[in-house]
């Protein structure tokens, strides 16, 4: 029998599983503690629980939590974990379990961690690898909060960007589960400005979240130019560029919560002063910022990076028009694990191959 996981589970939920099996009231409470406070591996370590309830409670569920199977050192600091999770066959409905990439950056006094929501990616953004992947599953709750709460380092964490693998607003449901506990009084108590949500822009997905969460939100965009950017990014069809930007504009950015948007630069492709102009012009009296990020190459992709001084002109030209810019820090390339990179295809592989 296929046990639930209490990881993952809210408040309410963990009280109506205490309910469920009889226990008192107050269970689900000390339920929360162990699992967000404490952290325990195992429903035998709740020893505030009776025995006799711990092995009612084990016969049904587990705590859900699995440690990363690998991990990889970049020489700036940056560690590459490899995370297993369990998915559900679209075709079959099997569980399997697949592979997932999360990333520590840990930075002077800020750490902050990049976490994936799912096995690969149905946006098939023209210069990721992610997307060259395909789709391999939706993560769980549980297995989005197994980053953390099975992560190494994660005491030292200050901030944490769903950015890893996956488009979040496509697992909206449990993404938006995992920043609730993320930032609930009982669980982790996080102020939802130490967590950015990024996105494509789906339309309907992107206003429930912007509705349902207070969480900072990072929207790639790689080309104000409509045509340009569905090349690039598929997406684009779905949610035009001009949309999207109107959506934003019914949102309060002008106070504690942050609005940015990604810009891979690509040499002779999107580094103009046309575009850099036609950025201004898209995002004039927004309350955002844009952040340039350097292109790492991947096989079979015929773009390559602008040049360090062609982006410290775009940024010095949209920051004088009145749209802050920074040129982000590339980090952890030399273990492919900077933007764009992460992929677990090869583990798949390997997986499939195990199995046959």
């Amino acid at each position: 029998m296929n046990k639930k996981t209490l990881l993952g589970m809210t408040l309410a939920e963990l009280k109506g599983v205490a309910k469920e099996l009889g226990m008192p009231a107050f269970t689900g409470g000390q339920l929360a503690q162990w699992i967000y406070t404490r952290h325990v591996r195992s429903i035998d370590e709740m020893t505030n629980i009776s025995k006799a309830n711990r092995e009612r409670l084990s016969e049904k569920y587990e705590i859900g939590c699995a440690n990363p199977i690998d991990a990889q050192y970049s020489k700036d600091g940056t560690i590459k974990y490899l995370f297993p999770v369990r998915t559900t066959s679209a075709d079959s409905g099997a569980l399997s379990t697949k592979f997932v990439e999360t990333v520590y950056i840990p930075e002077d006094d800020r750490a902050t961690l990049c976490v994936s929501c799912e096995v690969g990616c149905k946006m098939n953004c023209l210069f990721c690898q992610t997307g060259k992947q395909g789709f391999e599953g939706y993560l769980s709750t549980a297995d989005i909060l197994n980053q953390v709460y099975s992560l190494p380092e994660r005491d030292k964490l200050t901030n944490i960007v769903f950015m890893g693998q996956g488009e979040p607003m496509d697992n909206l449901d449990n993404v938006l589960r995992s920043t609730e506990i993320l930032t609930a009084e009982y669980a982790y108590a996080w102020s939802p400005r130490r967590i950015t949500v990024s996105s494509v822009g789906l339309k309907d997905k992107l206003k429930r979240f912007l509705e349902e969460s207070e969480c900072h939100v990072a929207v790639s965009l790689h080309s104000p130019i409509p045509e340009q950017r569905a090349e690039l990014m598929p997406a684009e069809r779905s949610m035009p560029v001009e949309q999207l930007v109107e959506l934003l504009r019914n949102y309060d950015f002008a106070h504690q919560r942050r609005l940015s948007f990604e810009y891979i630069v690509f040499g002779g492709v999107n580094d103009s002063m046309t575009h850099a102009r036609q950025i201004v012009q898209l995002l004039k009296g927004l309350h955002c910022r844009v952040n340039l990020i350097r292109f790492h190459p991947i096989p079979h992709v015929d773009l390559h990076g602008a040049s360090e001084k062609q982006m410290e002109v775009m940024r010095d030209y949209l920051t004088a028009h009145g749209i802050f810019t920074t040129i982000r820090a590339s980090r952890g390339q030399d273990i492919y694990a900077a933007c764009g990179l992460l992929s677990t295809s090869a583990q798949v592989d390997k997986d499939r191959k195990e199995q046959a």
